[in-house]
């Protein structure tokens, strides 16, 4: 009996042995899966807490700015190093250079809107607007729009801020104008520039959609062309060079459209002139630009000025043929001829044109390098991350060279996303909703790279118009 007892006993003891070396060895997982998981939150997420949602819902009959709860700077910890941002941001540098060394104060901005539509001020993360004369479209709108999902991607990141936009097509700011050593340079930015104007460019309206001729905001218009891209393959598309606009804009198309084949002369071109008007009434049907990758060459031509159209060509994987362009926006100026394009003689547009197309269905492969090559710029490079990037990091170095602290001007109204989407309806609404950031970024913006040093610069662009006319006499010794 005593041994029967104490061999229970011992039974008992090693049961409840057992029992608590699993229990210790359960707490032990648990305890080291919570500081993985917690270390791996820690690093991904804003600190305290996790990122912020913005919702896209709210009641529009009782909106307002200031009832929208402010959202404040959250330190982004445990990240790595930004990326180095692309190429073409060294262009901010260059844009700004006018005033590195007097800076800019608020009589200069006073007398840039003189030639803006649209003033944009910034004061303690609360962004104030005031229109001076109406804008083309719903450009002005759009514009402020975008402005307002890149203080929702790094919100309380920019400083205080005041400037002013001119919307239309043309640069304003002459350099004629400005001659006269030490000369006051109003800074005004736009959507494009030329080499004879001091305007500050920035993205356009079109990144968050142009809603009156039914584009797309271009991180959906983006994909949609890339999917578009895989239904027919490079070698398969027509052998031909392809454009559709409004050949009505600019002595540039009207005079491309006269390489269309006429009188047995085929210069290779496939043109289409097209009425915005009457797209709209047919539904927009036959200007989908995602259907409009069957060639595998497409042309780009300027029509008043820049066209918001090049970065939908680029992204084809059409080798892209440039007429020979004046003006410039945010991130053309870093293309390369024959790397990213192929350039198009402006004085001789379908002899230009007849033998890029010759070249390319000759050297097949380099025509499709190309190609794919400006497509993987926009489709990379261009991705929305970057374009709310580029301006921040233009806007940043502008509220450096501020003199001044920013007040609200009178007559300015206080604006947020929320009262712009409540403020229109049907394709303008879903466009807004669509483009709205919905979280705040979890990774710092791109590393922004050094000016360019003057010699370079000169490097970099005497390179690029030796590649131009390397083209250009190539074709003269075919003529």
């Amino acid at each position: 009996m005593i041994d029967r007892h104490r061999s229970r006993g011992v039974q008992s003891t090693v049961a409840i042995f057992l029992v608590v070396l699993i229990f210790t060895a359960l707490i032990s997982q648990w305890l080291d899966i919570s500081i993985v998981t917690k270390s791996l939150q820690t690093t991904n997420l804003l600190q305290d807490s996790p990122p912020h949602v913005y919702s896209d819902e709210f009641d529009c009959s009782s909106l307002n700015c200031s009832r929208i709860s402010h959202v404040m700077t959250k330190k982004i910890i445990n990240n790595p190093p930004p990326n180095a941002c692309p190429e073409y941001f060294r262009w901010i540098h260059e844009d700004l250079r006018p005033w590195k060394n007097n800076g800019i104060t608020r009589e200069m901005v006073e007398k840039a809107k003189d030639f803006a539509h649209i003033r944009i001020v910034v004061v303690n993360g609360r962004v104030y607007t005031e229109r001076y004369k109406k804008a083309f479209q719903t450009r002005d709108s759009i514009t402020i729009w975008g402005f307002l999902q890149l203080l929702r991607f790094y919100p309380g990141k920019l400083p205080d801020l005041d400037f002013v936009l001119e919307c239309g097509d043309k640069p304003v700011i002459k350099k004629r104008d400005h001659l006269r050593p030490g000369a006051s340079v109003p800074p005004l930015f736009h959507y494009c520039g030329d080499d004879f104007s001091y305007d500050i460019v920035l993205p356009d309206w079109s990144f968050w959609g142009w809603p009156e001729v039914n584009i797309k905001p271009w991180d959906e218009l983006k994909e949609d062309i890339r999917e578009g891209n895989k239904r027919m393959k490079w070698k398969n598309r027509e052998p031909y060079a392809y454009w559709k606009g409004n050949s009505k804009l600019g002595t540039a198309r009207r005079d491309l459209i006269k390489c269309n084949a006429s009188d047995g002369k085929d210069w290779k071109a496939r043109l289409f002139g097209m009425d915005w008007h009457e797209e709209k009434k047919h539904g927009f049907k036959s200007s989908d630009l995602a259907s409009q990758c069957t060639y595998r060459y497409k042309i780009y031509v300027e029509g008043v000025s820049w066209s918001v159209s090049q970065k939908y060509i680029l992204a084809c994987d059409s080798m892209t043929l440039i007429v020979k362009p004046r003006f410039h926006d945010f991130f053309t100026r870093s293309l390369s001829p024959t790397v990213h394009y192929w350039p198009i003689d402006e004085k001789n547009k379908c002899e230009s044109i007849k033998f890029a197309v010759e070249w390319g269905n000759k050297y097949t492969d380099k025509a499709q390098k190309i190609g794919k090559a400006g497509s993987t710029f926009v489709q990379e490079s261009l991705a929305m991350e970057y374009v709310y990037d580029y301006t921040f990091h233009l806007l940043n170095e502008y509220a450096k060279l501020m003199r001044y602290k920013p007040t609200v001007p009178r007559g300015a109204i206080e604006t947020c996303s929320e009262t712009l989407v409540c403020s229109v309806r049907g394709q303008k609404k879903r466009f807004f909703k669509h483009s709205m950031v919905k979280n705040p970024s979890n990774d710092l913006p791109c590393e922004l790279p050094h000016f360019y040093e003057q010699g370079k610069l000169r490097d970099f662009l005497e390179m690029k118009e030796n590649l131009t006319t390397q083209v250009l006499s190539w074709e003269r010794s075919e003529r």
